[in-house]
């Protein structure tokens, strides 16, 4: 079924809370969460009205924008900004462009990565956590988190809280932790992502003191296409790496 324009109201059409929403998505998406549809809001993807109070109400075709955007995602790793088009091509009465194999297995190290870094760079937007609320999105317990801090994995902001990047980390702390890698054993990986951030901050610094407020929005930009390739580089080098391993 075709995605409708966002806002559209068909007469009899219950408009729905973000709540709402949330729970009806969740039967087929249980990771999404209220702080990725208002980051999808956010990204023009859905447009819902708005009470006189403020609240979001969402109609069902807004809600059926939100589940195609969530099934390009999951299913063929589409950014925001090809989903974008594809939706654009539907509104004018045009096909969408041809869409990649659906996944019918665990993607490799490239695909995870880019996967990642997605998941980061979104849920990052507007949240803030307290430890208990990072402990609980984690599975972890008080004196895991301890241990990623003291070995610097996991910091908290000048406020206590925690961002959705910390989260993101906290997750696959926890992930590798399962297989028994420990803490002390990723302080290499910490290591080398320092190492990459003053590589890109050598290229953007210049940049980002520029008074062009252009120009400035220019260096975050490419700051993060240079974290994007370094991430998928490391992750094509470990590939390659285990190929070549008997």
């Amino acid at each position: 079924m075709r995605p409708e324009r966002a806002g559209a109201r068909r007469r009899g059409d219950e408009l729905l809370s973000i709540g709402a929403v949330l729970a009806h998505l969740r039967d087929e998406f249980p990771e999404v969460t209220i702080s990725k549809i208002r980051f999808l809001e956010t990204e023009g993807l859905v447009e819902p009205q708005r009470t006189p109070s403020g609240y979001r109400k969402f109609s069902p075709a807004d809600v059926e924008r939100l589940a195609y955007v969530l099934r390009m995602q999951r299913d063929h790793y589409l950014p925001l900004r090809v989903i974008r088009e594809h939706l654009d091509a539907m509104e004018r009465g045009e096909a969408p462009p041809a869409l990649p194999p659906a996944a019918d297995a665990r993607p490799g190290p490239m695909e995870e990565a880019d996967r990642e870094l997605v998941a980061a760079a979104e849920a990052s937007s507007g949240v803030r956590l307290g430890r208990a609320e990072l402990l609980a999105a984690a599975g972890a317990g008080d004196g895991d988190l301890a241990e990623w801090e003291s070995y610097g994995l996991v910091a908290s902001g000048p406020d206590g809280g925690y961002d959705g990047e910390a989260l993101q980390v906290a997750r696959l702390v926890a992930e590798l932790g399962r297989y028994g890698l420990e803490p002390r054993h990723l302080r290499a990986m910490k290591a080398a992502a320092d190492r990459e951030v003053a590589l890109v901050e050598q290229v953007v610094a210049p940049l980002r003191r520029h008074r062009n407020p252009q120009t400035r929005a220019h260096a975050e930009a490419t700051a993060r296409e240079l974290a994007t390739l370094a991430v998928r580089l490391h992750a094509a080098m470990v590939q390659a790496g285990l190929r070549t391993r008997p």
